[in-house]
């Protein structure tokens, strides 16, 4: 479909809203687990908006996400909060995503969650793995069988 400048706003905002309602649903409707994280708004901001940059492609997406909390839980289980682990846990994993190539801005928020919020291990299930699958499913979804676009452009 082709959509005119001034409408494309705000359906991309409301297709915005559907991944992070559905998300919102399913941590707070059912007994699954918590799906959703403070990052995953920018990462749909992301895949809406900026569909075929390097960093909305699904490889990003989720190893991106995956390594940041990683990151993150290690430094808080490791060393704890303190503002040395603030700023290296998010230096660290902005180094290992550029070393990987799986660059996927958002996700440098990740270490500071797990930190401020001093998750365990499990946090790296639910909801970082299955919260990146269900956006890179919605994405490819809104973007590639309703916006008629060519999403991803690149899997792996």
């Amino acid at each position: 479909m082709k959509i005119s400048k001034k409408f494309e706003p705000l359906l991309l905002g409301l297709f915005a809203s559907i991944i992070i309602g559905f998300l919102s649903f399913l941590s707070f409707e059912t007994s699954t687990g918590f799906w959703l994280i403070f990052s995953f708004g920018s990462s749909s901001l992301i895949v809406l908006v900026f569909h075929d940059s390097k960093f909305a492609q699904p490889t990003n997406i989720f190893f991106g996400h995956l390594l940041a909390i990683i990151v993150g839980i290690l430094f808080n289980e490791f060393f704890g909060m303190s503002y040395l682990t603030l700023g290296l846990s998010v230096g660290t994993t902005i180094t290992l995503m550029m070393y990987f190539k799986i660059i996927h801005p958002p996700a440098a928020a990740n270490p500071l969650i797990a930190l401020f919020a001093d998750v365990s291990l499990s946090y790296i299930v639910f909801p970082v793995i299955v919260g990146s699958i269900v956006i890179i499913i919605l994405s490819v979804l809104i973007n590639r069988y309703l916006l008629k676009r060519n999403y991803p452009v690149k899997w792996f």
